[in-house]
């Protein structure tokens, strides 16, 4: 795996596959003093989109940390590692509540987790429009 700061969109393959194993990622934002709010979460990669998306009920202080950043959206990282491999996403993210947006970021966790994510009617999605992409295989 290489860095992509100009291109998310078109990662090589090992990148990409690892993007698709099953890891626990985490997900980086702002809080209002300006520091990093960082909690475990499952992320799903749309290369094509140059989209990453978490699901999370609209409660949470991460959706709340993103909704504070106004309309323009908050900017934020997810990151994955499993031993000496990592990759890390950025972008500047944005909350939806369009059921047929979180619907499909439920089908994608699914696809990547292996199981269907529980009801939830508070459930929201952070999607992420991606503006650079690296790490290391």
């Amino acid at each position: 795996m290489a860095a992509y700061p100009q291109n998310p969109g078109a990662p090589d393959a090992p990148y990409l596959a690892f993007w698709r194993e099953r890891h626990l990622c985490t997900l980086t934002t702002p809080r209002p003093d300006g520091g990093p709010h960082v909690v475990p979460v499952g992320v799903t990669y749309d290369p094509e989109a140059r989209l990453a998306r978490v699901i999370a009920d609209k409660a949470s202080i991460k959706v709340r940390n993103v909704l504070a950043a106004g309309a323009a959206g908050a900017r934020v990282a997810v990151c994955q590692v499993d031993g000496r491999r990592w990759a890390t996403l950025e972008g500047r993210a944005t909350v939806h509540t369009d059921p047929e947006r979180v619907a499909e970021a439920e089908q994608r966790y699914k696809v990547r987790y292996g199981r269907t994510p529980g009801p939830n009617p508070s459930r929201v999605v952070i999607e992420i429009q991606l503006t650079r992409a690296m790490g290391r295989g």
